[in-house]
């Protein structure tokens, strides 16, 4: 019988902050020792993917490089497969993401007039300069794109505003949406994952998140099996009220095992 898949998330799902879940370590191993594939998907774009990794491993968790993913690195390939030759991207962003995309080969520009798309990612300097740069690219026709719709980003004793409040500023300016995200719930991060990482069909991966409209969507969506955990951003009562319903509801990750 093919292996099972796993696609966690981290933060809410693995770790809060610099803490580990109880359970998450052990199950994790638990997971590969029976031969099951495990991936690491994060939408967080203000940590580089060796971050990731250095900061699983010191936790006690094992973890490649090959198996993390993060949004900054499916915007590459999304910015990569679209841009022509000498088309530009403005990013409104920290390092790691800006990093990335020099990385993968993609041509940054500040100018509002050179920029062909406005890739928007979590920015903890963000400021009405950022806001007014991108809003004046998209004036000169660039598309907007962005890693992450999350609105919040759970640490230990709460939240901290995440990428959906820039994306939320700069819809406030243009009055047009931002549809094309490219980190979950998108179709491109499934299809990526399951046929190139994990490869492996939908019904034998489980997304297992804390998030309803990304981690529990994307799953839904691609025909997955979505796991949601109690231990981040979602509660029982959010639950209630969402069209978001997931195929599995823990209490904490170490319930992994028994699915």
């Amino acid at each position: 019988m093919l292996p099972k898949g796993f696609i966690f998330d981290l933060d809410g799902t693995i770790y809060l902050d610099d803490y580990l879940i109880d359970g998450a370590a052990e199950t994790l191993k638990e997971l590969r020792d029976r031969g099951d594939k495990i991936i690491f998907l994060t939408n967080k774009s203000i940590e580089s993917i060796a971050s990731y990794v250095k900061k699983l491993n010191r936790l006690g968790i094992q973890a490649s490089h090959q198996e993390v993913i993060n949004s900054n690195h499916l915007a590459g390939l999304y910015l990569k497969k679209n841009l022509q030759r000498g088309e530009k991207v403005m990013v409104v962003g920290e390092a790691p993401l800006t990093n990335k995309m020099e990385q993968m080969g993609i041509e940054l520009t500040d100018k509002s007039d050179e920029a062909k798309y406005v890739l928007i990612g979590w920015d903890r300097k963000f400021t009405y300069d950022k806001l007014n740069n991108a809003f004046q690219a998209w004036k000169n026709g660039a598309k907007m794109v962005a890693t992450n719709p999350d609105r919040t980003c759970p640490v230990e004793g709460g939240q901290i505003p995440d990428c959906g409040a820039m994306i939320g500023a700069l819809e406030g300016a243009t009055g047009e949406d931002v549809t094309q995200i490219l980190g979950k719930p998108s179709q491109l991060a499934a299809e990526f994952i399951v046929k190139e990482v994990l490869k492996l069909p939908p019904e034998r991966c489980y997304v297992v998140g804390d998030r309803l409209e990304t981690d529990i969507k994307m799953g839904n969506d691609y025909g997955m099996n979505s796991v949601l955990v109690l231990t981040g951003i979602t509660t029982e009562a959010m639950l209630e009220n969402t069209s978001f319903k997931p195929d599995y509801v823990l209490a904490n990750v170490n319930e992994i095992t028994r699915i």
